[in-house]
């Protein structure tokens, strides 16, 4: 995964100013963890935390909160440490395949990044997740790329024009292609003024059952599935769902542990 750092911080770069602060998607997602989990505060553990704009709406919403995050995108999450202070939000700078973070948490999110490395590397990280973070009644609320839809991508090409009223201050370039053996989405983006400097991250994109395949031995078990805010019925026939397959590019997926066995 030598990519994911350079990655993440050039595009952090080029979108920061317009997207640290604490905007309708990050207020949702605490919403929607308030109606899986309750809202009473708790502790909040969120990896890949990016600029810390959705783990101060946590803390905002009284929740002792700890963020980690590999890049330099943390950098810019001191603007909402200094104002909630320390008790209430932590940003790490780290890698959370190796960080030690200290007790149990209520809820363990990971938002729009799960899939980065290999199937081991995934399994490794919901193993940490279950054995050491997850508190015994919590739950883990995580995004997952859904292969379907980036699938229907493959090939298409985008534009991003320059908005600085909004703080998008460059021109950029954006390829999608899908590798259909390993079901994963390959997205490359360059500057347009630096054609040469293309960056390009790698998703490991699972379906619902073969995200059930995953999460075997990790000790925690797929709860709940929403797509686009819905709930999916993990056991009904979804036979031309269209949210499924062709409109959500990543879904929640909600996990809790394994029931105890006898």
């Amino acid at each position: 995964m030598d990519w994911v750092d350079d990655f993440y911080s050039r595009t952090g770069h080029w979108w920061g100013r317009a997207e640290s602060g604490i905007g309708e998607r990050d207020r949702g997602r605490v919403e929607q963890a308030h109606r899986l989990r309750g809202a009473e505060p708790g502790r909040v553990l969120e990896l890949g935390c990016g600029y810390g704009n959705t783990a101060a709406a946590f803390a905002e919403a009284g929740h002792r909160v700890v963020g980690v995050e590999l890049t330099d995108r943390a950098d810019r999450a001191a603007v909402h440490t200094d104002r909630l202070g320390a008790e209430a939000l932590r940003v790490i700078r780290g890698d959370f395949y190796t960080v030690e973070l200290d007790g149990r948490f209520d809820v363990v999110a990971y938002w729009n990044g799960f899939g980065i490395g290999t199937d081991a590397e995934q399994r490794r990280l919901l193993r940490r997740i279950g054995d050491e973070w997850l508190a015994p009644d919590g739950v883990a609320l995580v995004d997952v790329f859904n292969p379907l839809v980036w699938a229907s991508w493959d090939g298409e090409e985008d534009h991003l024009t320059p908005n600085p009223e909004r703080g998008y201050e460059h021109e950029l370039m954006q390829r999608l292609s899908f590798d259909p053996v390993s079901s994963t989405a390959v997205d490359t983006w360059w500057d347009a003024a630096e054609p040469e400097r293309k960056i390009t991250q790698r998703l490991r994109c699972y379906g619902p059952a073969d995200l059930r395949l995953l999460l075997e031995g990790t000790g925690l078990a797929l709860d709940a599935v929403i797509a686009g805010g819905e709930p999916v019925d993990l056991g009904g026939d979804h036979a031309g769902h269209a949210a499924m397959l062709r409109e959500r590019h990543e879904y929640l997926a909600v996990l809790r542990h394994e029931p105890l066995s006898g």
